[in-house]
């Protein structure tokens, strides 16, 4: 059918004949094309016969310069050829015909010419190039030749993507982009390596795809080398910036040698050389020594190349000098023992009974639990500065906390600014047995931090949040495919039409680590995201599938060296790729608050980040929370700083949600940077005569590495805020939490602190869905009928340059672009990213775009209506049997 035929028959829907779709157009009245040139029929016969044969068609042409071309066809039996460009007759005195006869079948043959000039196809304005085509007539009829299309041929300067410089090691993988210049006809491409032709049919390990690109799978050294892409088309030639490439190799250790004869000092050595291969091009020296000594006589050695009984007898006296002081030395000690070990004998026997002291008696924190407690505390030690708390438990106080657990009959004394707060004597000692108001030492509870900047410490204290170890979700997907989500984690799984065989299905899993991250950070490197699980781990799919995961950083390549990173079945982290590199295995494309992989296999993955400079940046939720203590004057307000994820704070929102925590404020952003400065929290514009805050505990300091380096752990500071009566039922404060040297964000408290008069602040703006789980078609936001349409068109290459390599582009998908070229169907990968990438918007404005941009279309997918998503849905569901 042909188009005006079809386009007709869609009625008072919009026709995109591109695609072959009948549209409805939302608030327009039918559009209807018309054609007002003559339409030629295939053959108009006025008797039985023979019509004309073309012998010779006209081929399509490119004007170079100014130089018209001509245009020939040839008939038999003919009377009169005539052209027709653009729907019109070109004029007989354009025409040049010759005649003949063919003397085998004695018919008359005729051959036509006419020129085409720049001028004329410059001035021609239409919805295609400017054509031309042949009518031939005899007396039974006409026939009509082929059309020609006539098109004015160009190259541009300028190339829209040149190759850049790469350093890579030995055996990795090198890609270099080339986007030639836009031209007509295409330009062909050409690569040089040192100004010499690359040749791939003689090297496996090249290959120069049709997308231009030049791809070394493995590199040698002999790769080195500066590249050319060289673009040209009938016009003229082109080429583009050199790009260096350098192949390194790191150095490594040769073994170690045999150690050396023993040395007159006693000792004997051993070398390696860092020759196994040795650095080349620049490649990281060896690590470690070159150089080791150790003693060859097991501290048995001959002084100065004499044998003992040579030795003067003033070195013999000082010898037994030693030994003199070292037995009385001895001795003092086994006496010291013997009086420690009387004493405590003595006291285990005394009349008071056993305290057991957990850290939190050292912070003052027992006693607000229960002000009728006297802890035993006659062991000196004092701290200062304030208190903040974070799970899991502080390592560093644990640590002081188990020097008491052996020592459960001593009197433990604390001499602590905090104890001229609450009034107690300096010197006070307190006596008692375990009190039902303290906590065993065993119990899991959030520890104290302290820090030298204030004098007094902060005596708030909160028992351990509780812990889950994963949030979990399943769903059952077969060949239809369909989409996975956490709600309200940010985490996501989309399973593409067809990645599942037909008549199979598999119960897919998606699982998020709650619990203290598997993933140990090595030097700087920091975790940036949560560790997402997808299963079953022995499932095969045909096509990639999509996995999006959040992060906390702040995106810029300039200051940050990002990670994808997989858990081995040995429960190791290996390092996929770095989303800046180039991959045939996998494909990251890092938006400003998630990840979104395109990846084959099922597993664990997770990001991790290399700050890169100081300037490197970490995204922080920071939220303020609060409740009624069991003290009816008191209120706990609870500042969190949190990685900016969503299952970040969905933790928070739990565990606040059991502790009956109410979120006083919108949470804000806080750019937190990696230039090794602290953070601060404060609070601040306590209404006077109304609220007091316990003194010296208004300002609170977190180290840089306890924000850093979180690990995902909810860092939070607790205040704890008195009224001077019942009847103040209103709070108005500032919180401020800013990093020295860096941003601040300011949270405003406004609220009742009686729930009936409180303003609710809902967690989370929206869910990510309803269902977790979705499947078919359902699932996708573009109807499965277009999305066949545009993968048949753009994964044919095109002359033009309009094929996948554009949509991608247009996409904003400009790198690693070799990936999709090793998919049966580009195009299809392409549209599986932006269905990950828009599962929130459903934004088909924006492919719609993308698509008017390259030229394809000239209408919105976004004026679909929902009858006819539903109508494609149902002829989709069956043409599969459904």
């Amino acid at each position: 059918m042909g188009t005006a035929a079809a386009g007709g028959g869609c009625g008072a829907r919009r026709w995109l004949p591109w695609l072959g779709l009948c549209f409805w157009a939302a608030g327009a009245a039918a559009a209807r094309g018309t054609d007002n040139s003559e339409v030629l029929p295939d053959s108009i016969p006025s008797a039985p016969g023979t019509l004309p044969h073309f012998v010779e068609e006209p081929e399509d042409a490119y004007i170079i310069k100014s130089n018209p071309i001509a245009l020939r066809c040839k008939a038999r039996p003919a009377m009169q050829i005539f052209f027709k460009c653009n729907g019109e007759w070109v004029h007989q005195n354009e025409h040049v015909s010759e005649e003949s006869l063919d003397e085998s079948s004695g018919l008359k043959v005729r051959e036509v010419f006419i020129n085409v000039t720049r001028q004329q196809v410059e001035d021609f304005h239409g919805p295609e190039d400017y054509w031309c085509q042949c009518v031939a007539w005899s007396h039974l009829g006409t026939s009509k030749s082929r059309k020609a299309s006539v098109r004015i041929a160009y190259l541009r300067k300028n190339f829209e993507q040149d190759p850049q410089g790469r350093e890579v090691p030995i055996e990795g993988m090198i890609v270099l982009h080339c986007r030639p210049p836009e031209g007509v006809p295409a330009a062909e491409v050409e690569w040089l390596k040192n100004e010499e032709p690359i040749d791939s049919e003689q090297d496996e390990n090249i290959d120069t795809r049709a997308d231009h690109n030049l791809i070394i799978r493995q590199a040698r050294l002999s790769d080195s080398g500066n590249y050319t892409c060289m673009a040209a088309n009938i016009v003229a030639k082109r080429r583009s910036l050199s790009a260096t490439v350098v192949v390194y190799v790191d150095g490594s250790w040769e073994v170690w040698s045999e150690w050396s004869v023993c040395s007159p000092e006693c000792e004997h050595l051993r070398i390696r050389e860092c020759t196994a291969p040795p650095p080349r091009n620049g490649g990281k020296f060896c690590e470690g020594l070159s150089q080791e000594s150790e003693n060859c006589t097991d501290g048995l050695c001959i002084l100065d190349k004499k044998p003992l009984h040579e030795i003067k007898p003033q070195s013999i006296e000082n010898a037994s000098d030693i030994a003199l002081y070292s037995g009385l030395g001895a001795a003092v000690v086994a006496v010291a023992v013997l009086v420690i070990g009387v004493t405590l004998y003595r006291r285990s026997h005394s009349d008071y009974g056993v305290d057991v002291i957990d850290s939190s008696a050292l912070t003052g924190n027992s006693l607000l639990l229960n002000p009728a407690m006297q802890p035993d505390l006659t062991v000196s030690r004092t701290y200062s500065g304030p208190i903040c708390l974070q799970d899991p438990l502080d390592k560093e106080l644990m640590t002081e906390s188990s020097l008491f657990n052996p020592l459960s009959d001593i009197k433990v004394k604390v001499q602590s600014s905090f104890m001229v707060s609450l009034g107690v004597p300096e010197r006070a000692e307190y006596h008692g047995k375990n009190h039902s108001g303290t906590f065993p030492h065993g119990n899991n509870r959030g520890f104290s931090t302290m820090h030298p900047r204030n004098k007094t410490p902060y005596i708030q204290n909160l028992s351990s949040l509780p812990t889950r170890t994963e949030l979990r979700t399943t769903g059952v997907f077969g060949h239809l495919g369909g989409r996975l989500v956490m709600p309200n984690t940010g985490v996501s799984l989309l399973i593409p039409h067809g990645a599942i065989p037909e008549e199979n299905s598999w119960e897919i899993y998606m699982s998020i680590n709650q619990g203290e991250p598997s993933l140990q950070s090595d030097g700087s490197e920091v975790l940036l995201s949560p560790e997402v699980t997808c299963g079953p781990p022995d499932m095969l799919v045909t096509t990639p599938f999509a996995l999006t995961i959040p992060h906390c950083a702040d995106v810029s390549s300039e200051h940050w060296n990002i990670h994808l990173k997989k858990r081995t079945q040995q429960g190791k982290w290996e390092e996929v790729m770095s989303v800046e590199d180039e991959s045939t295995s996998c494909y990251c494309l890092l938006d400003p608050f998630a990840c979104h992989v395109l990846l084959d296999s099922f597993g664990t993955y997770a990001l991790t980040g290399e700050p890169i400079t100081d300037c490197a940046v970490k995204q922080l939720k920071v939220a303020v929370f609060g409740c009624m203590s069991c003290n009816s004057l008191d209120y706990n307000l609870r500042v969190y700083c949190v990685d900016n994820t969503p299952c970040a704070f969905q933790e928070v929102v739990s565990d606040e949600r059991h502790q009956g925590g109410q979120l006083l404020e919108e949470p804000k952003l806080l750019h937190f940077k990696g230039n090794t400065f602290s953070l601060q929290i404060s609070v601040l514009d306590i209404p006077p005569f109304l609220w007091r805050i316990k003194p010296f505990t208004a300002c609170q300091e977190v180290p840089f590495s306890r924000v850093w380096s979180s690990n995902r752990q909810p860092l939070h500071c607790a205040f704890s805020l008195e009224r001077y009566t019942p009847t103040t039922t209103q709070l108005s404060c500032k919180i401020c939490i800013r990093q020295l040297k860096g941003h601040e964000q300011i949270l405003q408290v406004q609220t009742s602190i009686l729930e009936s008069e409180r303003e609710t602040i809902t967690f989370f703006a929206q869910e990510d869905s309803t269902f977790p789980a979705q499947t078919g078609p359902k699932a996708f936001k573009i109807p499965y009928s277009i999305r066949q349409r545009i993968c048949a068109t753009f994964d044919t290459p095109n002359a033009k340059g309009k094929d996948w390599q554009m949509l991608a582009q247009k996409n904003s998908i400009n790198r690693n672009l070799s990936y999709f070229a090793t998919q049966s169907s580009p195009s299809a990968v392409i549209l599986n990213l932006w269905e990950a990438r828009h599962q929130q918007d459903g934004d088909l404005d924006s492919l719609a775009c993308a698509l008017e941009e390259i030229g394809r279309t000239h209408t919105k997918l976004s004026n679909i209506t929902e009858s006819q998503l539903e109508e494609a849905d149902f002829n989709y569901s069956r043409q599969n049997g459904l």
